[in-house]
């Protein structure tokens, strides 16, 4: 019964190295890099496609926006408590702490969603990488904190049932759990 404790202890956790140490920059630049494209898209040139939309694919577009920053904001902060840690700035357990507050699980309309094909394209590639950072980043937390959550591959974050997705984005909006 010893064996598997004594295993786990000398287990190495990739996610949890790479987090520590020089290694964890190219990920918060990936990060923070998508929360700015995201933010420039959605003020310029998203603002000017979403006027041509139509009312359906309109309100879905405003819909994804709403989720596409909620998620990229929950990365960031995320990335942020790592970065905190990683320069000393917090402790491990403090981050694990701070980090409950974050949530790894915003979804996003299915691709098969009424007015999905209307949208423009860059803005899907925005949806598209930040479900795929997402998920990336949850497999991470869950490596190194255990946190008991249950990794959930993009395409079983995508629904395509309309009301299951309202009351997603009124709970984000309201960030109830």
């Amino acid at each position: 019964m010893n064996e598997p404790s004594r295993e786990s202890a000398n287990t190495i956790k990739l996610a949890e190295r790479r987090v520590f140490s020089p290694s964890f920059k190219p990920l918060y630049n990936e990060g923070m890099g998508l929360v700015e494209q995201a933010a420039e898209y959605l003020d310029g040139a998203g603002r000017v496609e979403a006027k041509k939309l139509s009312r359906l694919a309109a309100t879905l577009y405003a819909a994804e926006s709403m989720r596409l920053t909620t998620r990229l904001m929950q990365i960031a902060s995320w990335l942020l408590l790592q970065r905190a840690a990683n320069s000393g700035e917090m402790t491990r357990d403090q981050v694990a702490s701070e980090k409950s507050k974050v949530r790894l699980d915003t979804a996003s309309a299915h691709d098969d969603a009424a007015g999905w094909n209307e949208l423009p394209g860059d803005f899907v590639d925005l949806v598209r990488r930040s479900l795929r950072l997402q998920a990336h980043v949850r497999r991470m937390d869950e490596e190194i904190y255990g946190n008991g959550t249950t990794v959930v591959p993009v395409q079983a974050m995508r629904r395509s049932n309309p009301v299951s997705d309202q009351i997603s984005l009124l709970n984000t909006a309201f960030a109830r759990n």
